[in-house]
């Protein structure tokens, strides 16, 4: 990502420049459309396939819930109008943040480039991990899928669902298709193009699957841990940057990034292992949303634990990356210590660092001035 200078020179109408420095206003105006076509009877019926969610089913509710009816939702072809609706609704978030909280810090703090982008990367993310934590943990509550595990698998086919967990999805895959076109729009360097894409790609890959297989409580629970331990990870790179010698969040987000996808393979295998394979229902049926049989069952824990190999990999990677850098910021040789007769350290060994060992950021540390003498 490039940092944007204003220029008196207004860039050519549509021109590549002209889209990027006016992308929000431009995708503003286009949701603004579909906003403005639910004021007018002719095209209501259109822009609220946009707007609202779809597939809503009322039934009456049980003797323990207050209301008299409740209405629950299920998925279908409309669901990608919403979808792109709030793709829209992301892109104008997105542009807000950057504009009015990233840019503004990474003037005060003068980040280099790379660091910049790292920066913008962590920044966007760790406040959509942080929002959808804490909404999905307040699902998660809300419907005792906390306290009751085996509602994980108890049920299936999971076809309807309460308003809150549709949108919670709508949003998230809405998110996760709106990175695609923010690569165009924050200008990402040619060389991270294709790690994007990998990520965004399993992010909507399995969202998707968990959504369309009415695997939703899992789901969620997943998504949940999962997003958790990156927020922790992308907020930690965030306190880095501010101050090189902050290392105590990796150290935490280490372990529990192994515990998170030791706990994502055991709730796994006991939803697909134990849950679904001893359901009585095991017959594919498309008309009533239940895909439980085997071959689903086994294609659907190998995703997941391909898909857990995957990040362990690239963690490991990281950790290892970490460690040389860490290795070949160490001094090559430790220089000895000069005590005087005293007991206390020399002028020269004091400039030169603490108890007249060299500093590792040399760089950061005052050069000593050369006697008049010498």
């Amino acid at each position: 990502m490039a940092i944007r200078k204003k220029s008196n020179k207004n860039p050519p109408v549509l021109s590549h420049e002209f889209i990027v420095q006016n992308h929000a206003d431009i995708v503003s105006c286009m949701a603004m459309i579909f906003l403005l076509g639910l004021m007018f009877e002719i095209t209501a019926k259109a822009a609220v396939i946009f707007v609202t969610l779809q597939y809503n089913i009322t039934i009456p509710a049980t003797e323990e819930q207050s209301a008299e009816t409740i209405s629950l939702y299920h998925y279908g072809i409309k669901d990608l109008a919403t979808i792109f609706f709030y793709m829209l609704v992301a892109i104008i978030i997105h542009a807000i943040i950057q504009e009015y909280v990233l840019d503004k810090i990474n003037r005060k703090m003068h980040f280099s480039k790379t660091k910049h982008s790292k920066f913008n990367e962590s920044g966007q993310l760790s406040a959509f991990y942080l929002f959808s934590c804490v909404w999905g943990t307040s699902i998660l509550v809300s419907e005792n899928y906390i306290s009751d595990p085996t509602s994980l698998w108890r049920d299936y086919p999971h076809t309807l669902i309460p308003f809150q967990m549709k949108f919670f999805y709508i949003l998230q895959l809405a998110y996760w298709f709106h990175a695609f076109p923010e690569l165009y729009f924050q200008k990402t360097k040619k060389e991270d193009i294709f790690r994007q894409i990998v990520y965004i790609g399993l992010y909507l890959f399995h969202i998707a699957g968990a959504y369309l297989l009415n695997l939703t409580h899992l789901g969620l629970v997943l998504l949940v841990l999962h997003y958790f331990v990156e927020f922790l990870f992308h907020i930690s790179r965030l306190f880095y940057f501010s101050d090189e010698r902050y290392q105590k969040g990796f150290s935490l987000w280490a372990v529990l990034f192994v515990l998170g996808r030791l706990l994502t393979l055991i709730l796994s295998v006991l939803t697909f292992g134990f849950g679904l394979a001893r359901a009585e229902n095991q017959q594919l049926n498309f008309s009533t949303g239940n895909f439980n049989i085997l071959a689903v069952r086994i294609s659907v824990l190998a995703s997941i634990c391909l898909a857990q190999a995957f990040m362990m990999w690239k963690f490991i990677n990281f950790q290892l990356r970490r460690w040389r850098e860490h290795s070949s910021s160490q001094p090559q040789s430790v220089k000895k210590k000069f005590v005087t007769a005293k007991g206390k350290t020399s002028r020269k060994e004091r400039e030169n660092g603490i108890n007249g060992t060299v500093t590792s950021n040399g760089a950061d540390s005052p050069r000593s001035r050369k006697d008049k003498s010498s």
